[in-house]
């Protein structure tokens, strides 16, 4: 689980790909939230006449799965230091049982260039653990329409992958393509491409294509998406040649989101339905997530933020009655 800082609101929404063992996105490459439904008639929406570009295809379920608690296991502690408005460093401790214990080191830098709110340019995330493994990723917005990242991954002394990837944003689409790990002289690699159009100002649909070629060996598989965004809801559906996955998310209030997603595997198996919530009491500094699904995992978080101490604490708690096994973490935010 990854805990971001509050010590450099600019900084800080980037902090979680320096802390994970695969980083996730930071805003800096991501698109903006989901727009809501555009609204009006007449000549005042014809003035406009522009469809709201649909965002990246893997934050279709982005919204749902945000409600979901990630599991935590053993004692984690992160110290969160910002050497100045561009430069952040992190140190990370964890402690566990059932996973790898070590300690992790990260850096971010954002650079100066802004293109939104929450956009800065360029994006430098990295992180090195006590083995010697390395993630890194740049990220680069090229133009006003184009981005592009590039994603280095090493295990102890052993390269394990390298992916490139630029993604085009259009008025009302946006198209992306990826390569990972390309190797002309052995003649592999697998490239995966990304569409995603705008046909209503709340409906998008579009696809997802995956080649991957190795010597004697190649194949393609291709999903199709769509997604559908109310005022306070979004529905989301990918259909793959083996596979589904749907996904439903609620904001029922200000202070409750829900969530329910569906996925499914090859002729129905390892099917599971996963319901979640998220409870935030900012006259507490609380937030609640919980979550249970048909396989009988449940499990759920709490953070607390002792204000205004740059201090932030976390509970965990997962229960597998199948499996008849039970996790519990703690962490503890400084910075």
């Amino acid at each position: 689980m990854v805990f971001l800082s509050s010590a450099s609101p600019r900084m800080g929404s980037v902090l979680a790909a320096s802390a994970a063992p695969a980083p996730p996105l930071p805003p800096g490459f991501g698109l903006p939230p989901l727009p809501p439904p555009a609204t009006g008639s007449g000549p005042q929406r014809e003035a406009k006449n522009v469809l709201p570009n649909p965002g990246a295809f893997e934050q279709c379920h982005q919204k749902c799965k945000e409600v979901f608690p990630t599991q935590v296991n053993g004692v984690r502690l992160v110290l969160n230091k910002a050497l100045s408005k561009h430069f952040q460093v992190n140190h990370s401790l964890q402690l566990s049982s059932t996973e790898d214990s070590g300690y992790r080191f990260g850096t971010v830098f954002v650079g100066s260039g802004q293109a939104g709110p929450a956009e800065f340019y360029p994006v430098l995330v990295g992180d090195v653990d006590s083995s010697g493994s390395l993630n890194a990723q740049v990220i680069h917005r090229v133009t006003d329409r184009i981005r592009s990242k590039v994603v280095f991954q090493t295990h102890q002394q052993t390269f394990v992958t390298w992916k490139a990837d630029t993604e085009f944003r259009g008025e009302d689409f946006t198209a992306a393509v990826a390569f990972t790990n390309p190797d002309v002289l052995d003649d592999s690699g697998m490239v995966i491409t990304h569409y995603l159009q705008s046909v209503t100002p709340a409906l998008a649909m579009g696809g997802h294509l995956v080649y991957r070629r190795r010597p004697g060996d190649e194949a393609s598989f291709l999903s199709l998406v769509g997604r559908y965004t109310g005022s306070n809801f979004v529905g989301a559906l990918t259909l793959g040649w083996a596979s589904v996955q749907a996904s439903y998310y609620h904001r029922a209030s200000d202070k409750l989101q829900l969530g329910v997603e569906l996925e499914t595997g090859a002729f129905l198996e390892d099917s599971s339905v996963t319901f979640g919530y998220q409870l935030d009491v900012p006259e507490a500094n609380l937030q609640f997530k919980g979550v249970i699904n048909s396989n009988w995992v449940v499990g759920a978080t709490l953070e607390k933020k002792l204000l205004p101490l740059p201090l932030s604490l976390v509970l965990c708690s997962f229960l597998n009655h199948q499996k008849n096994k039970f996790h519990c973490g703690f962490g503890v935010v400084i910075g």
